[in-house]
């Protein structure tokens, strides 16, 4: 919204300064600082109106250290989060942008899920909370939503450039946008380039990194790749955000695991969004070149200032749960955006610390059932699943756990951005 007002103030009042809201770095920064400055504040007031109202987190008696000691803690803390993102964004983004109202009706849709969830357990006094099917319906409705938006929506493209005449070498499932238009490469020559729609992500390690999801479509007839390719790719992004979803809400077992591990990645995508979302940038690393992604940085910017202002209250010994409101959301906003930045296939890597806690619960459960049925005894891989409860069970303490989650977080993070040159 401000940057609607001082675009007017520049344009019809010369307003000194005003455009200073043209950059993207300004607004990035700015994002920042508003959403640290409302989860600091906002943050110790809604915990002390959880406190009051005696909205505490029921613990179930788990053999943990430490875990009588987090009973009664407030729980429903990623509205604070939700707060710290939607305000910033809303003023100093450009709310006309696809991907930003894409990534707002991320945010809200899963909060809004979480939110529930958790209203359930503490109001209603039910453990369980919303059904696990309503939770993946909630999920797959959002998948959905992000599926046929990317797929669909005019605005939605990535520029090639134009050779021999030609619009590029578009196949089959791209669609040229009309016009066509020139800028200088990093190297100062003219070129040509076309914008197209087409359902296609970015490949790792690959010299020729894109893939595009036709070729899966194309499996299945070449006459019907028109048909298949929106079904396979909806289908595609309904598993990511799923799958990255909950694997957020199991790391979210211990004080500030969830929050930290959620704002390196938040920090990874952010480079990942502004360098495709430039040109010059996008054409010096020979990436994919994406008009208009860079005005997601600014939601980026809310997203990890949140994380970290969160983190201040969630940092152990936690004075502040998110509960499933924050960790529904947080993975359904990284979810999203490796999906808006292409970068899907690169989410086992970025999302690694997700996975590991994923596959341990699965593999847990897998086991006991296979080991019960063959020996008539339930065996175990871990001595208790998500693995940070693991090492719990070993001894270790909470903060140091969390510390070097986060260290491996940070050193998948760097390996990720480093494939932008890996090719």
């Amino acid at each position: 919204m401000l940057y609607y007002l001082f675009t007017y103030l520049r344009d019809t009042f010369h307003l000194v300064g005003a455009g200073v809201f043209n950059y993207i770095t300004f607004r990035v920064a700015m994002a920042i600082i508003l959403s640290l400055v409302i989860s600091m504040i906002f943050g110790k007031r809604l915990i002390n109106f959880l406190k009051k109202k005696q909205i505490g987190e029921t613990v179930r008696d788990l053999g943990l250290e430490g875990e009588k000691q987090k009973k009664g803690t407030p729980t429903m803390g990623g509205l604070i989060i939700i707060a710290s993102i939607l305000i910033p964004t809303l003023l100093f983004a450009r709310v006309t942008n696809v991907y930003i109202v894409l990534m707002l009706v991320s945010t809200v849709w899963l909060g809004m899920v979480g939110f529930l969830d958790d209203y359930i357990k503490v109001f209603k006094k039910n453990k369980e909370g919303l059904a696990g099917r309503f939770k993946v319906m909630g999920q797959i409705g959002l998948g959905i939503i992000v599926g046929l938006t990317m797929y669909f929506n005019d605005h939605v493209v990535i520029s090639r450039e134009v050779t021999r005449g030609q619009n590029g070498v578009l196949s089959m499932a791209e669609k040229a946008e009309p016009g066509k238009f020139t800028r200088k490469d990093d190297k100062g020559k003219v070129k040509e380039y076309v914008n197209v729609r087409t359902a296609t992500t970015t490949i790792p390690f690959l010299k020729n990194h894109e893939f595009r999801y036709e070729k899966i479509a194309a499996l299945f007839g070449e006459n019907n790749v028109g048909v298949t390719t929106p079904i396979i790719y909806v289908l595609f992004v309904i598993f990511i955000i799923v799958a990255v979803s909950n694997g957020a809400n199991m790391t979210d077992g211990i004080d500030g695991l969830a929050t930290g591990v959620s704002a390196i990645i938040g920090v990874c995508l952010g480079v990942f969004a502004y360098v495709s979302g430039n040109y010059v940038f996008a054409g010096y690393l020979g990436i994919m070149d994406i008009p208009n992604l860079g005005e997601l940085s600014i939601f980026i910017g809310a997203f990890v200032g949140a994380c970290v202002g969160f983190l201040w209250y969630n940092a152990y010994p936690a004075q502040v749960f998110m509960g499933d409101t924050g960790s529904l959301a947080l993975g359904g906003i990284i979810a999203s955006l490796a999906i808006i930045v292409r970068k899907e296939l690169l989410i086992p890597i970025i999302c690694g610390v997700f996975l590991v806690e994923n596959l341990s619960v699965i593999m847990q459960v897998y086991y006991f059932k296979y080991t019960k049925k063959k020996y008539g005894e339930g065996r175990r891989i871990f001595l208790m699943s998500p693995l940070h409860h693991h090492y719990q069970k070993l001894g270790y303490h909470e903060s140091k756990i969390v510390t070097r989650f986060w260290i491996v977080g940070i050193l998948l993070a760097i390996f990720s951005i480093v494939t932008l040159k890996l090719q």
